[in-house]
């Protein structure tokens, strides 16, 4: 089994006890990134996550996407950026760029 595979069950579990649920999928990296494409993130709406699609400030920002796409049912494509000169303010080891997907899983 899988990392992914992981994620994916424990979103169905949480999905089959009652939980709102988003997935959040890594789509694109590019330079230096904390985990490659295809890394996964579940969210619930009672703040539950299992896996991950980055790390510092990004991760945090995906969990506040999930939640509103939690709310909306509205899937988002989210696009992170930062420059070596400033990875380190936020938390980050380097610079690089990913694309996140998250959508709510019915």
């Amino acid at each position: 089994m899988t990392q992914a595979d992981d994620i994916l069950s424990v979103a169905a579990a949480w999905r089959a006890a009652g939980e709102k649920v988003a997935l959040a999928t890594v789509t694109q990296t590019w330079g230096s990134s904390p985990r490659p494409a295809g890394s996964q993130l579940a969210v619930t709406v009672s703040g539950r996550m299992a896996g991950s699609v980055s790390g510092g400030c990004i991760e945090g920002a995906v969990a506040e996407a999930a939640m509103k796409t939690i709310e909306t049912g509205v899937p988002q494509l989210l696009d992170f950026g930062i420059t070596d000169e400033r990875a380190w303010e936020v938390g980050l080891a380097c610079g690089g760029k990913l694309k996140v997907f998250v959508e709510a899983l019915a």
